[in-house]
């Protein structure tokens, strides 16, 4: 009875100690985790931005916290700024809708980035499935002879297929990036790994029973495409403008 009693208060200590961190890292989140309107020091016009406030809260636990901002309405198109804001977003209260009046701010898909995206798409395919890598095990693996191989590379539609299908699957990648309020090579990976699990988990059904070589073959395609797009939509996107049309903007 003596040792119970003993392991029911070690938990109840060791509770206890979890529980303050935890509500210190609390009270931190819900300070900091509401929008706030501040003015942008580039444009001198007001903005709303959102301070990471789980960042804030973690870091809390181990000392001072540490401060950034997570989202801005002039993001992801300004989102390497130096957040020169962020004093004022710390000092000020947070708002509600419609309580201040916050310049609008496009978020929109470029598609210059988009269509390069997937054209490098389309190119890593026509390598992949070329003579010079797979195209001799791609073949078994279907069960196709050169001569009716040659006679579907002359057809139009699976081209068009294939053309559509990257161009679908990078202005997917595009539409997450421009969701998040991020851009940069690796969110643009993350995206398009994130999209590409989705849609695995959706199609699986379909690929069981098709062959082993097979799947390999266009399960290491499809990661290297993937990559490829979420690297170029990440990297590129906001960047391939007119300058005349981002000083508007």
């Amino acid at each position: 009875m003596l040792l119970l009693f003993g392991f029911l208060l070690f938990l109840f200590g060791g509770a206890l100690i979890l529980l303050m961190p935890a509500l210190w890292g609390r009270e931190i989140h819900h300070r900091y985790s509401a929008p706030r309107a501040v003015t942008c020091p580039e444009t001198h016009q007001q903005v709303g931005v959102t301070i990471d406030a789980r960042h804030a809260a973690a870091t809390g636990l181990c000392g001072v916290s540490d401060f950034r901002l997570s989202d801005c309405t002039r993001w992801p198109e300004r989102a390497g700024c130096g957040q020169e804001c962020l004093p004022e977003a710390l000092h000020n209260a947070p708002y509600t809708q419609g309580e201040v009046h916050l310049s609008k701010a496009r978020r929109p898909i470029y598609h210059l980035p988009v269509l390069l995206a997937g054209f490098a798409a389309w190119y890593v395919g026509m390598l992949w499935h070329s003579q010079h890598l797979f195209r001799g095990r791609w073949m078994t693996a279907v069960g196709l002879t050169p001569a009716e191989l040659k006679q579907i590379v002359l057809w139009y539609s699976p081209h068009l297929l294939t053309v559509a299908a990257c161009l679908l699957f990078a202005y997917g990648v595009a539409w997450l990036v421009t969701l998040q309020h991020r851009k940069g090579i690796r969110q643009g990976i993350l995206s398009s790994t994130f999209l590409l699990a989705t849609i695995l988990l959706v199609t699986l059904p379909l690929l069981v029973g098709l062959p082993r070589d097979l799947l390999l073959i266009e399960a290491g395609y499809t990661v290297a495409a993937a990559v490829v797009v979420g690297a170029i939509i990440g990297g590129l996107s906001g960047r391939l403008t007119l300058p005349e049309l981002e000083a508007k903007s």
